[in-house]
């Protein structure tokens, strides 16, 4: 994976938007909820970008902060899906943003 330093300009403009219209209480065109997680409550944007596929996936199950869990080049050849591994990713993320948010409230 290669470090968001590394994304093109574009792909990082358009997350950071998705982020921003987010931040609002809004979903944006980008954003949709990847395949295994709460529609709407953790959203993925998929940004092309010169025949490569970036993605990012944030949640937004926190009334008071959205956590970014993880921002990644898709790579995979077969097909559209996203790896498992990024999945298992993803949710052991979420379950620490959890654990963190639930201690920020204390």
């Amino acid at each position: 994976m290669p470090p968001r330093s590394k994304f093109p300009l574009p792909v990082k403009s358009e997350i950071a938007q998705a982020r921003y219209t987010a931040q609002l209480g809004e979903t944006g065109p980008t954003a949709k909820p990847p395949k295994g997680f709460n529609a709407g409550r953790v959203l993925e944007i998929v940004a092309p970008f010169d025949g490569d596929t970036w993605r990012a996936v944030y949640t937004v199950r926190f009334e008071t902060a959205l956590y970014v869990l993880h921002a990644f080049q898709k790579k995979s050849k077969s097909g559209i899906a996203t790896p498992q591994r990024e999945l298992d990713l993803i949710r052991r993320r979420l379950a620490e943003a959890q654990r963190d948010h639930k201690q920020r409230q204390n």
